[in-house]
């Protein structure tokens, strides 16, 4: 038979008071929990976002860099013409997968020149001018702040490459 004292009983009924208090304490904590990472979670996703955003203009500019190297290449060519740099440039801007490549401006100068030791020689200039906007940013943004036209419109990426041209 199982006989209880006082002393028992008062700690048994203080153990279940500890229990449900315990209970409760759990529950405000999944609540504060929650609340952490509802204001924590759109920033971390902001930050991912922005990495991968800059990330893919870097990698823009870098292309588009290169194309006005490519075309800077035809450009010293004596037989080349303006149309066949253009279409290098833009062909080369299609294959690094840039959506926006046939709105590109591409300006081409045979007369500039270039300092070669204590003279100088006949260059050829190459710039590119690309529209670029980000996906995600421009969209975010636009929720943000209504009615402007922050990221609305795209910037300009420009890159200049120059080369000596070849004698004719």
């Amino acid at each position: 038979m199982l006989v209880m004292t006082r002393r028992a009983v008062s700690s048994h009924r203080m153990v279940g008071r500890r229990c449900n208090e315990s209970r409760s304490r759990l529950a405000s904590e999944r609540g504060q929990a929650l609340l952490e990472t509802a204001i924590t979670l759109p920033i971390i996703l902001f930050i991912a976002v922005g990495i991968f955003e800059f990330g893919r203009g870097y990698q823009t500019l870098q292309v588009v860099t290169n194309a006005a190297r490519e075309g800077a290449r035809i450009a010293v060519l004596p037989s080349s013409t303006s149309a066949d740099v253009q279409s290098r440039v833009v062909n080369y801007l299609r294959d690094g997968q840039l959506p926006m490549a046939d709105s590109t401006t591409v300006t081409v100068n045979r007369a500039a020149s270039v300092s070669i030791g204590t003279g100088t020689a006949s260059a050829s200039t190459v710039t590119v001018n690309y529209p670029f906007s980000f996906m995600v940013i421009n969209a975010v943004a636009n929720l943000v702040v209504r009615g402007s036209t922050l990221g609305s419109q795209p910037f300009t990426i420009n890159a200049q490459a120059q080369m000596r041209n070849e004698a004719q």
